[in-house]
C-alpha cells in the first residue's frame, strides 16, 4: 500500500528508537484484516485512506493511540459499540474507533463518510450537562492528530 497521508508515522515507526529494551514500534494488521473490518463496520465500502494507512502501518499497535486492552481492532470496535448501548447512546453514521480510554467512558473516532482524512472526534458517554456527547478535537483531521501526537512523544511528553 502506498502511504500518502501518514508519511510522518511511517518515517517515525517507534516511540523510542534508541531504547534497546522498549522501542514502542508500530505493528500492522494485514490487508485481509482491513478488508474484513470494512465489511463489518462500513458495509463493505472502502475505509477513508487515512484509516486504511493507519491500520496497514499500526493497526495492531500504535504508540500514539490507545487500543486499550483489546487484542484486535474488531474487539475494540465491538466494545465501543457495547459501551454506547450501556450508556443508551447512539451514533447513527458508520464510524471507527481509533482510541479508547477511561474504562469505557470515552473514545476517539472518525466518521467513515467524510473523505480521505476525516476530522477526529471524541465521544464522552456518561450523561453530563457540562460535557457534550460528541465533540471534534480542535477540528483536526486524523492525520494531523497523529502528527501532533508523534511530536509530543519526540518532545518527551506522554501522548495520552
Amino acid at each position: 500500500m502506498e502511504i500518502e497521508l501518514l508519511k510522518y508515522l511511517q518515517s517515525n515507526p517507534a516511540a523510542y528508537p534508541n531504547n534497546q529494551e522498549y522501542e514502542g514500534r508500530i505493528k500492522p494488521i494485514s490487508p485481509i484484516e482491513i478488508q474484513q473490518l470494512e465489511v463489518k463496520y462500513n458495509n463493505g465500502q472502502a475505509f477513508p485512506k487515512v484509516l486504511k494507512e493507519l491500520l496497514f502501518l499500526a493497526g495492531n499497535y500504535c504508540y500514539v493511540l490507545d487500543y486499550n486492552i483489546f487484542e484486535t481492532q474488531e474487539e475494540l470496535q465491538d466494545a465501543a459499540r457495547s459501551w454506547l448501548l450501556f450508556y443508551n447512546r447512539n451514533i447513527n453514521r458508520n464510524f471507527f474507533v481509533v482510541d479508547a480510554y477511561n474504562a469505557g467512558d470515552q473514545f476517539l473516532f472518525i466518521y467513515l463518510d467524510e473523505g480521505d482524512d476525516p476530522i477526529i472526534r471524541q465521544a464522552y458517554l456518561p450523561s453530563r450537562s457540562d460535557i457534550q456527547f460528541i465533540t471534534s478535537l480542535l477540528n483536526k483531521t486524523l492525520s494531523q492528530y497523529i502528527e501532533d501526537q508523534i511530536d509530543d512523544v519526540k518532545q518527551g511528553h506522554n501522548p495520552f
